[in-house]
């Protein structure tokens, strides 16, 4: 025992217990505990942990009482005894999830890029988080009195069955993963594996170029519209100009200059060369494109200038700053509109008749500055009342058809300008809104009732569907987030994103589309017309150029 004592253990040992009869703090007196570090009877004096906040030292876990430690061997954590998703509380496929609220639309993004990125993350979700295995369901016992076995062997020997008490893998499959040599499991080879169909690809860069000097950055104004006759005309400063797109020569229509007026707003009717012009005066004035004279001229056709025009065959409805939308008949020869529709109260900034605009167009949307969008019908049709509900959407009973809206939507938050009519499916129109609201949404004009919204991330200024295939621009200004000023391409109904086309340093207030539907144009506050190739040409199945179904054309 004395060279116990004399030994530099032992003196080690008695100097630590002076220290603990002196009351002298050690070097360190926690205990490190394997599992989380510090052990539980010295958690009051440990340090600040990482998870306190205003500078108090509350720790992640809470005090327990000083136990006995208990040691044994090192302790080897096992999966197959818990479920990760139970445990770590993860959401199953298809289950509710917070939307975003501001939506990101990536700079430079097409429909390879997120067809990949949605492919990692489903193989990432399948590797990481497995599915939960089906629980085995115990056996039920029947309730019959205790009886001495028939068979005289005991144990039974068999692969297992299919039945409920059985376990679901079976070893003995040759195809069961425990035997795959793949790095991956079986859902994720299946997805891998399987066929996938290459995405459409759209150039990113304009193919045309033009100088629009004097183009307004005004999100109230539409100042590019392209014909029937593939001539676009342009809006810049007081002048109208027109350019053909087959040999690229320009004409110049009209100037106001001497008048002191500007241009507010350009259409072209469906099908010829009369093209309406609306200036910031009120004016209205109609000209015929191909002989570049002035029909007639509506002196003060509104009070405040006319930021939207939208034809209808031989019909032209106009929208004001002053909150009214009129419809004239160009063929008669008196300026007064034979029908006014007051359903905004602010500037009406779009306006679009469903359809071609031809004979059978039924219904004209119109979007405000007051965050409304308004569906009207000339015709006099009228939704059915609801119970406690007046028979139009606000108007007396008295009222004359067409003068109050159809319907009226109140979803949007911001000044909608951006409308449009989907040509493939009757009754769907697509709404975009201003800044504070960055969304575009479809609506089912039969019922009206909202199929659905995006949530585009930016100011939303223009919208147009594609003849040649089921899929939206839209047109961007605005942003929370450092991608603006984009024209994207959205397939519907998925909504997924084709393609972001970049290049405008300003917001891209004005869009317009070929006649043959596969060149969009855009213009924007940098004073640039700029033409792209986005969407395929249109497929010729019939020689004829009529469908097989339109039996009112084969009667002879």
């Amino acid at each position: 025992m004395s060279g116990m004592k004399n030994s530099p253990f032992g003196k080690r040992l008695r100097a630590s217990h002076r220290e603990d009869d002196d009351g002298s703090p050690r070097k360190n007196r926690q205990r490190v505990n394997p599992m989380f570090g510090v052990g539980s009877a010295d958690l009051t004096n440990s340090t600040p942990s990482l998870d306190s906040r205003a500078g108090t030292s509350e720790s992640v876990f809470p005090p327990t009482s000083p136990r006995r430690h208990e040691y044994g061997d090192r302790f080897v954590p096992s999966r197959e005894s818990g479920d990760i998703r139970t445990s770590f509380h993860l959401l199953e496929e298809g289950g509710p999830s917070t939307p975003s609220k501001n939506r990101i639309i990536p700079s430079e993004s097409d429909a390879q890029k997120e067809q990949a990125n949605s492919m990692f993350t489903s193989i990432l979700h399948t590797e990481v988080t497995p599915p939960s295995p089906q629980r085995q369901i115990s056996p039920i016992r029947s309730a019959l009195p205790p009886s001495t076995p028939t068979r005289r062997r005991l144990f039974t020997y068999k692969s297992p069955g299919s039945n409920a008490a059985s376990p679901s893998r079976r070893l003995d499959d040759p195809i069961d993963e425990a035997y795959s040599m793949s790095p991956v499991r079986a859902a994720s080879r299946r997805l891998l594996e399987s066929p996938r169909r290459q995405p459409r690809s759209v150039c990113k860069t304009p193919y045309r170029v033009l100088d629009a000097p004097e183009l307004a950055d005004d999100f109230y104004l539409n100042l590019v519209d392209w014909s029937s006759t593939n001539v676009l005309g342009v809006g810049l400063g007081s002048c109208v100009y027109l350019w053909t797109a087959h040999n690229a020569h320009v004409n110049k229509l009209c100037e106001l200059s001497a008048s002191h007026d500007s241009i507010s707003s350009v259409s072209w009717v469906q099908k010829g060369t009369t093209l309406a012009i609306g200036t910031l005066l009120g004016q209205l004035q109609i000209y015929d494109a191909s002989t570049l004279t002035l029909i007639r001229t509506y002196q003060q056709a509104h009070t405040q200038r006319i930021g939207a025009l939208a034809w209808n065959s031989h019909i032209l409805s106009s929208g004001s700053r002053d909150r009214m939308v009129h419809h004239r008949d160009v063929r008669e020869p008196g300026e007064r509109p034979f029908k006014r529709c007051t359903g905004h109260r602010q500037e009406v900034c779009g306006l679009k008749w469903s359809g071609d605009g031809g004979a059978g167009s039924a219904n004209l949307a119109s979007g405000g500055n007051d965050n409304k969008v308004c569906i009207w019908d000339l015709r006099g049709s009228r939704r059915a009342a609801r119970p406690g509900q007046s028979t139009t959407a606000g108007g007396a009973v008295g009222d004359e058809p067409g003068d109050t809206p159809l319907w009226k939507f109140h979803e949007h938050t911001a000044a909608v300008k951006a409308l449009a009519w989907d040509p493939h499916v009757t009754g769907v129109l697509a709404t975009g809104g201003g800044t504070q609201d960055k969304h575009i949404r479809f609506w089912n004009v039969i019922n009206g009732t909202m199929t659905s919204e995006l949530d585009t991330g930016s100011q939303v200024c223009n919208l147009i569907w594609s003849m040649t295939s089921h899929e939206l621009v839209s047109t961007h200004g605005f942003s929370s987030t450092t991608a603006q000023n984009q024209i994207c391409i959205w397939k519907y109904p998925t909504l997924s994103m084709v393609a972001s086309l970049t290049g405008h340093t300003n917001r891209v207030l004005y869009l317009a589309m070929s006649p043959d539907g596969e060149t969009i144009v855009t213009g924007a506050g940098d004073e640039t017309l700029r033409f792209w190739n986005a969407f395929p040409k249109k497929e010729r199945h019939n020689r004829g150029g009529g469908s097989k179904l339109d039996y009112a054309h084969q009667i002879r």
